[in-house]
């Protein structure tokens, strides 16, 4: 769903739009992480984690992606925490 997101991103004009990219979070408990881009800038809000369900024998941690943020490093301009429960802050 993701990348599909993404790809549709792509194609679109960004000049002067926001972009609002869920890179976790979306229809679970945990991970949240949302990339707002406006031009060349992005804002990151929260950086979560989750816990792994029963069926996930010797995971401790299950993290988002970020493959978005680290190819756009450059453009990331800071990181908004909204409170501090592990699902939001990792």
């Amino acid at each position: 769903m993701k990348e599909a997101f993404l790809n549709n991103q792509k194609k679109q004009n960004n000049h002067s739009r926001l972009q609002i990219i869920p890179l976790g979070g979306l229809e679970q408990i945990g991970m949240n992480i949302t990339a707002f881009r406006y031009e060349d800038s992005i804002i990151v809000v929260d950086c979560g984690l989750a816990f792994p369900e029963d069926d996930m024998l010797g995971i401790d941690l299950v993290i988002p992606d970020i493959t978005y943020l680290t190819d756009n490093i450059d453009k990331v301009k800071g990181f908004v925490i909204t409170h501090g429960h592990e699902d939001h802050i990792g």
